[in-house]
This record gives structure tokens, C-alpha cells and sequence, in this order.
């Protein structure tokens, strides 16, 4: 007998699966294809907005929230500097009052005669805050409810990148604490504010967690609560990822609850994109050049990386979305583990509970 004629069946089955391998690696190649097309070329999705919009033209559309019978308030949390600022000049050039917590008032100083130098009428407030320390978010929120004004819109943009493993005042990874964590207590201890705000306006109150595409690098094996907040082994953008994954995880969660009561204040995240900064070359040739022009285009300005959150927070097409993620003004996809809900009530939990712990101790 010719053994040779007769084809095994696992050769069968590896043949296809060689195939489906290679057909599905084509599909999602031309998928990635025609995101990255779409992205480059600014195509506008069901908003009518693209990843080229600028903050100043999503707003444009905004001037309806202007019949509202009392001005909007703001806090923009990292608006000293990047598109925290920029989120700041443009909310304020529509109209609304703007409060810039700052561990830096000096920084925050200039940026407020920046925005009052173009919008003369603008009311620009700046309170110093540090993210990472819970006495000072503390101290923070006394002061501002303190002024008696309503809060309408609370973006909580501010974050912190570090290559070498810091601890806050609380012994929590620097990271963890500023992006996460202070976030958490920020929005915890101004959603009574937020609730009654939306109740007494009729307006709706809405809450922006600026995070990062960045998240979906994380898996569920190394998300672990107790080693982010004291990581044996540190890296910066282990750290910087997971910190964003919980961010999202909180907008989640807090959605959720925020239905259960039915109460009038929305929350989501966003991706703001890859923005531009100051990337120095310090080598010229032809491939460093062509890898330099390649790299910007995919890159954003300060603008369109602010335009995201600026149209989260005043866009009418967003009323009533809440535990949402969106990237170039439009709702989008995150990771799995994003979307995960039993993980998003996990990470609530641990981090009322730690939250409360460090509070009774103070």
C-alpha cells in the first residue's frame, strides 16, 4: 500500500486551520487598515466628528446649552499645562466657569490670564489641590463647596507618568493614587454637589475620565489591587496602563449606580489620542526623517486631543449616554476586561474600603 496517497486527517485539520489562521490575520490586517485610513484621514464617524476635529469646533454646536437659565461650572482637574489647559480655554470661550485645582498655582495662575487675556468675561477660579495626597482632595472640596456654586461638569483629566516607583503620602504607588485613586475621592466627595446641581438646574450633570487606548494592554493576571497600590517590581507604563484600565473600570461602575438612583449626572471615559509633544530628533538622515513624518501624522495636537472631552462634556448628542468610552468624538470600544462588570465592582469595592480605611486613620 502507498502510504504516501493517503492524507491524514490532522493534516486535513492543520491545513484549514493553517488557512482560517491566515484568512483571519488578512481580515484584521484590512480592518486595521481602514481604521488607521479613517484616522489619518480625519473621517468623521456617526457624530459627525473625526479624529482631526478640534475642541473649538465640537463645541461649536454647543450654543444651545447657552438658554440654560444659570451659567455651567466646571473643575478640570491637570489644567495647568497640555489638554487639560486647552480643555479649560475652550469650555471657558463657551461660557463656562471654570475651576482649575492645581498643586502648582503659579502654573495655574498663567494659564487663568491666558484664558482671561482671550475671554476677557471668563470666570477662572484656581484652588490648590495635590491628586495624590487624600488630606489635600479633602481640603479641596471643603473649599470649593465652601464658594456655593453649583457644579455642573467634573473632568477629571489630571495624570502622572513616572519611570521610577515613587509613594504618596498614604505609602501608595504615585501613579495609582494621582490617576486613580484621587480621582475616586474627587468624584466621591462631589457627587452630592453634582446630584443636587442637576436636580435644582434641570440640567445634566456629566463626569468625563480622561483614560487612555493604553488600557487594553493590561490582562487580568497582573491587575491585582493590593500590588498596584505596593508593586514588588515597578514599570512605568505597567503602571501608567493599569491606572487607566481603572478608570474606566470606576466610569463603569459608577454609571451603574448612578442609574440605580436615577440620578441626573452622566459618566464616561475617554481617549483623548496620542498628542503631540515636544519630540526632539537627534539624528538626521532619511530613514530617521521619513519614521519621524510617519510617526506625526499619527500623532494629535493639543486641540484635537482636548476635542474628545470638550465635546463629552457639552456635546447634546451625548445627553443621557453614561458608562460609555469614546475616542475621536465618537463612542467606541474598549478591552474586554474594560467592559468586565464583575471586575468593575471588585475594584469599587477595594477602593471604597481602602478610601475609607486611610480617612478614619486621619
Amino acid at each position: 500500500m502507498d502510504y504516501h496517497n493517503i492524507i491524514n486527517p490532522l493534516q486535513i485539520c492543520g491545513f484549514f486551520l493553517t488557512k482560517v489562521a491566515s484568512l483571519c490575520l488578512e481580515v484584521l490586517s484590512t480592518v486595521l487598515m481602514k481604521k488607521t485610513l479613517r484616522y489619518l484621514a480625519g473621517v468623521a464617524g456617526p457624530s459627525g466628528y473625526g479624529s482631526n476635529s478640534t475642541a473649538e469646533q465640537v463645541t461649536e454646536a454647543s450654543t444651545s446649552w447657552s438658554h440654560f437659565p444659570s451659567q455651567l461650572t466646571a473643575i478640570v482637574t491637570g489644567a495647568t499645562s497640555g489638554i487639560g489647559a486647552e480643555t479649560a480655554r475652550v469650555l471657558a470661550k463657551r461660557g463656562v466657569r471654570i475651576i482649575i485645582p492645581a498643586r502648582n498655582l503659579g502654573k495655574a495662575g498663567d494659564v487663568k490670564d491666558k484664558i482671561l487675556r482671550e475671554s476677557p468675561k471668563a470666570e477662572v477660579i484656581v484652588l490648590e489641590i495635590d491628586l495624590s495626597s487624600f488630606t489635600s482632595i479633602r481640603r479641596f472640596c471643603s473649599e470649593f463647596i465652601s464658594l456655593d456654586l453649583p457644579l455642573n461638569i467634573l473632568i477629571n483629566n489630571a495624570g502622572v507618568f513616572s519611570q521610577k516607583m515613587e509613594f504618596s503620602e498614604e505609602k501608595i504607588e504615585m501613579t495609582f493614587a494621582t490617576n486613580y485613586l484621587g480621582h475616586y475621592l474627587l468624584t466621591e466627595m462631589l457627587m452630592e454637589k453634582m446630584i443636587e446641581t442637576a436636580a435644582e438646574s434641570g440640567i445634566q450633570g456629566r463626569i468625563i475620565n480622561v483614560s487612555s487606548v493604553i488600557h487594553s494592554w493590561v490582562n487580568k493576571e497582573t491587575f491585582c489591587f493590593s500590588k498596584m497600590l505596593s508593586p514588588r517590581s515597578y514599570n512605568g507604563t505597567r503602571a501608567y496602563s493599569q491606572s487607566k484600565l481603572a478608570t474606566i473600570l470606576h466610569a463603569k461602575e459608577l454609571a451603574r449606580q448612578l442609574k440605580a438612583r436615577n440620578a441626573r449626572v452622566t459618566i464616561n471615559a475617554v481617549h483623548p489620542g496620542i498628542v503631540k509633544t515636544g519630540i526632539v530628533r537627534a539624528h538626521k538622515g532619511f530613514i530617521t526623517d521619513s519614521i519621524y513624518f510617519l510617526a506625526s501624522k499619527l500623532l494629535k495636537t493639543v486641540s484635537q486631543g482636548a476635542s474628545t472631552t470638550c465635546y463629552v462634556a457639552l456635546s447634546p448628542q451625548v445627553e443621557g449616554v453614561s458608562g460609555k468610552y469614546f475616542a475621536d468624538c465618537n463612542e467606541t470600544s474598549c478591552s474586554a476586561m474594560a467592559n468586565d462588570e464583575r471586575e468593575a465592582r471588585r475594584l469599587w469595592r477595594h477602593t471604597r474600603l481602602l478610601i475609607h480605611m486611610q480617612l478614619r486613620h486621619q
